[in-house]
């Protein structure tokens, strides 16, 4: 049973359901092809004149069902290029689709204080993306490094919509933090750490975050590794297996 005292600080919930609707709506329409469905490669959104977000598209992507849909939030200070090669030739081997956002700021809204741009400019991104493609809304995964794995954390936790939950799955790679208002569904989740991170303590971050979330409930799997604040390409394969399982 979800326990609010197990967490701190709440941000308001700002997220609908326009990837539902908008895969719901492109399904009852019959048509089994997504109507402007984009090239293999990377594609800005255009969003935002400067720090637009990317979406990025494997080659043969299926058209005749829907597919899963990646998120990757970038760590402090960082972009969405410097994430998306560690994602992109395992969505390029299983076939789904990657969205690496870019933060308003130099790190993600709610890390700094409260929610805003982000949020707002992630249903934007998530609504774009669904009237061009048939999403698999078993399949869709909020994830981030470092101050985006506390992104992930915060926003794939609270997620609610009226319609359904947007996130099946979040996984953190060497998170900080957890900010929850409201738990609205039961995302699977996925922590790991590094033993010896020298900026977020696995003690006081990882171990922690995991502990409460199977306190409140959550299948979480927890891994440790032996290694420092670094995207381990290893665990990174472990955790896609985890979201396309």
């Amino acid at each position: 049973m979800f326990d609010p005292s197990l967490f701190g600080r709440m941000p308001p919930d700002v997220l609908t359901s326009a990837l539902a609707s908008a895969s719901t709506s492109t399904s009852a329409t019959g048509s089994s092809t997504a109507p402007s469905s984009l090239a293999p490669g990377r594609h800005s959104l255009g969003l935002s004149e400067s720090r637009d977000a990317v979406l990025y598209v494997p080659s043969d992507l299926p058209t005749d069902q829907p597919v899963p849909l990646f998120v990757m939030f970038h760590g402090a200070g960082g972009f969405p290029e410097k994430v998306l090669p560690f994602i992109e030739p395992h969505a390029e081997q299983h076939k789904f689709l990657v969205l690496a956002p870019h933060s308003t700021f130099p790190t993600w809204d709610i890390v700094i204080g409260g929610s805003g741009p982000d949020l707002e400019r992630l249903q934007l991104a998530l609504g774009s993306i669904a009237t061009r493609y048939r999403i698999d809304t078993n399949r869709v995964a909020f994830a981030g490094f470092s101050d985006g794995a506390s992104y992930a954390l915060s926003i794939g936790v609270t997620n609610g919509v009226t319609n359904g939950d947007i996130a099946s799955h979040v996984i953190a790679f060497s998170g900080g933090f957890m900010s929850i208002f409201v738990q609205e569904g039961q995302p699977r989740i996925f922590i790991a750490h590094g033993l010896i991170d020298e900026q977020l303590p696995i003690a006081t971050s990882g171990r922690q975050n995991a502990t409460k979330l199977k306190a409140a409930g959550y299948d979480v799997q927890y891994i440790e590794f032996d290694g420092l604040h670094i995207i381990e390409p290893g665990v990174v394969a472990r955790a896609i297996d985890f979201f396309l399982a």
